[in-house]
């Protein structure tokens, strides 16, 4: 019996692995590389050997970046007192896609979920706790502006309402005041795929919690 080569097997088990590839896709795919001219492929070897050497977290917000800071952090212009708390990089740009929210941001990288052996630990709560308790910092000059408002754009999931409600509890010894984006947001939504006019009719129409 036939089979591909190693070369050709390695390459389509590890396309394979991406979320949303399936083995026949895995098949196409590897195939249409080794058809495609070589700076077409080794452009893509390259660049996905960027994306490991030179992104890393933002500093402050955990938003990735090829910098110390990330561009929101790094914008003197922000509002640093309010602090729109997302689940992943991809909901920040959905909502700053809006030009509706004006502040920072904090990144959790993902949500608790105990079923899938995910909790607070696995999240950036210490530096979101940290953050609020010192104030967010000019990157320029290094003067710190206390945090007077925590926005909690977590999904309107099981996963994203029971991650806000912690952090609404964990956040209730520094005083500062929390508020969750507006229900324009579908229950069992999410935000990435939320209309700009609803992500901007959410953040403005947010409630104190």
């Amino acid at each position: 019996m036939a089979n591909y080569s190693e070369t050709i097997q390695r390459v389509m088990d590890e396309l394979g692995r991406l979320p949303g590839i399936g083995a026949r896709t895995a098949e196409r795919l590897t195939f249409h590389l080794l058809k495609a001219a070589d700076d077409d492929a080794l452009g893509l070897s390259d660049a996905i050997r960027d994306l490991k050497t030179k992104i890393r977290p933002c500093r402050l917000c955990f938003n990735p970046t090829e910098e110390e800071f990330c561009a929101v952090c790094a914008d003197s212009s922000r509002n640093r007192s309010t602090i729109c708390i997302v689940e992943q990089p991809k909901d920040l740009l959905s909502l700053e896609s809006t030009g509706a929210y004006g502040g920072v941001y904090h990144v959790l990288m993902g949500h608790i979920a105990p079923l899938e052996n995910i909790g607070p630990e696995d999240l950036t709560l210490d530096s979101l706790l940290g953050r609020v308790r010192t104030g967010q910092p000019d990157i320029e000059t290094g003067e710190l502006t206390p945090i007077t408002e925590v926005i909690l754009a977590t999904n309107p999931t099981v996963a994203g309402d029971a991650t806000a409600l912690f952090i609404q509890e964990m956040l209730a010894e520094t005083g500062v005041n929390v508020s969750r984006l507006a229900r324009g947001l579908p229950a069992g939504g999410q935000i990435e795929y939320a209309s700009q006019t609803i992500l901007a009719d959410a953040i403005n129409e947010r409630k104190t919690l």
